[in-house]
């Protein structure tokens, strides 16, 4: 189920324009999935990825709803969500056990805030889960 964007975006989204940027990444928790859903403002469109290539139209479709209610209070006019995309990424690196969804969803996030292409599969979760420990413990990103 979607939680009510409306309501807890207004209150996320208080102090912040969420039209000034370029990207606004949204982890979305399945009760024991992780998954990513990404407003682009760049590009127009809503991406969803998930590592276990499922679908999710009712996010895709919440969040649009949820921008468009976003702009017409922030900026007081309505916004053209005619020509946004709304996609469900299925070209992702998958994930083939039951534990490395949280893991995947970080490393989509990663990947897409330096626009890198997705260059890891499975086999790289034990070094990214090292890797992020390591960047926790020393409070730094490598």
């Amino acid at each position: 189920a979607v939680v009510s964007t409306q309501s807890t975006g207004a209150r996320w989204t208080r102090r912040v324009d969420l039209f000034a940027v370029d990207l606004i990444m949204i982890p979305i928790h399945l009760g024991m999935h992780w998954c990513l859903a990404v407003i682009d403002n760049r590009a127009k469109s809503i991406t969803y990825y998930d590592s276990l290539l499922g679908d999710n139209h009712q996010c895709t479709n919440a969040l649009r709803d949820y921008i468009a209610s976003e702009h017409l209070a922030k900026k007081k006019s309505p916004l053209d969500i005619q020509n946004w995309k709304l996609v469900i990424e299925k070209e992702i690196p998958e994930q083939l056990n039951g534990c490395d969804c949280g893991v995947f969803t970080c490393k989509y996030a990663e990947y897409l805030s330096q626009d890198k292409a997705f260059d890891f599969d499975q086999g790289d979760m034990p070094y990214f889960r090292r890797r992020m420990i390591w960047e926790m413990v020393n409070k730094t990103l490598l």
